[in-house]
């Protein structure tokens, strides 16, 4: 069976909005109280959208590895650093498995070093 094309501007889509999602998702953690609107509920179904958004990424293959670079090279900040190394991960990435404070130190230390040391 022949495998489905990759939709670049879909495929794209997916790797923005995942790198915007990842970014209001760790702000509100940072400043909880901020945002009033954001409780438990819309979080939630933020989480949903970007779990939704990182999984098209990894359904592209190595396609999705490349356009979610493209992007960190383009956009060199923490969500689109975030989008590019997730996209390397052998399996899905759950949000609420993720250790925020490694995440953060590693998005930190490495927008410092730049691209080379992304991953």
């Amino acid at each position: 069976m022949a495998k489905a094309p990759i939709l670049e501007n879909i495929v794209r889509q997916h790797a923005e909005m995942a790198a915007h999602l990842w970014t209001v998702y760790d702000y509100h953690l940072l400043h909880p109280g901020e945002n009033p609107d954001m409780d438990e509920e819309h979080l939630a179904r933020l989480v949903e959208r970007l779990e939704a958004h990182l999984d098209g990424l990894r359904v592209a293959g190595e396609e999705g590895r490349k356009i979610a670079r493209k992007q960190y090279e383009e956009f060199p900040e923490p969500g689109e650093l975030f989008v590019l190394r997730v996209s390397q991960a052998s399996a899905p990435v759950r949000i609420g498995d993720l250790n925020l404070d490694k995440v953060r130190a590693f998005l930190s230390t490495t927008l410092r070093k730049g691209l080379q040391q992304a991953v």
